[in-house]
C-alpha cells in the first residue's frame, strides 16, 4: 500500500506571493524613461508642475532623475545627498539599453559601447536653472 503524500502546511499559504507583491510595488521608473524625461521641455514641465494634492508635497518638490515627489524642500534637499540619488545619477550618465544594441549583442550588427550621456552634477544649481529658464 503506498504511502499517504504529506499535506501542504497550511499556515504559509501565499508566501511566495510576497516578493512579487513587493517588487511591483517599489517599481520605479527605467532608465530609458528617465532618460526622455530629462529633454528640455518635458523636464521643464515636470519641474513646474501645477498643485496637485493627490501627490506628496502638492507635486511642488520633485526629483527628476529618481522620479520621485517629496513633501518638503528639506526633505528634497536630504534626498539628493543620499545614497540612492548619487547612485541614479551615476547610471543615468550611461545611454540606457535599447533593442538595437540588444540586437547588435546577438550578431545582427557591430558592437558599439554605449554613449555617455550629460547630467549635471550638481542638482541645486540644475533645478534653479530649469525654472528660470522659460
Amino acid at each position: 500500500m503506498p504511502k499517504k503524500s504529506r499535506s501542504k502546511n497550511k499556515s504559509h499559504s501565499g508566501v511566495d506571493k510576497k516578493g512579487k507583491i513587493l517588487k511591483t510595488k517599489r517599481k520605479t521608473k527605467d532608465l530609458d524613461e528617465i532618460q526622455k524625461n530629462m529633454a528640455a521641455e518635458t523636464a521643464r514641465e515636470l519641474l513646474n508642475q501645477p498643485v496637485d494634492y493627490d501627490v506628496p508635497g502638492a507635486a511642488q518638490h520633485y526629483c527628476l532623475y529618481c522620479a520621485r515627489y517629496f513633501v518638503d524642500d528639506h526633505n528634497l534637499q536630504h534626498h539628493f545627498k543620499s545614497k540612492t540619488h548619487k547612485r541614479r545619477v551615476k547610471e543615468l550618465k550611461t545611454e540606457a539599453y535599447t533593442v538595437e544594441e540588444a540586437e547588435r549583442a546577438a550578431g545582427k550588427g557591430q558592437y558599439r559601447p554605449p554613449k555617455p550621456v550629460n547630467v549635471p552634477g550638481d542638482q541645486k544649481n540644475l533645478y534653479q536653472m530649469e525654472t528660470d529658464v522659460v
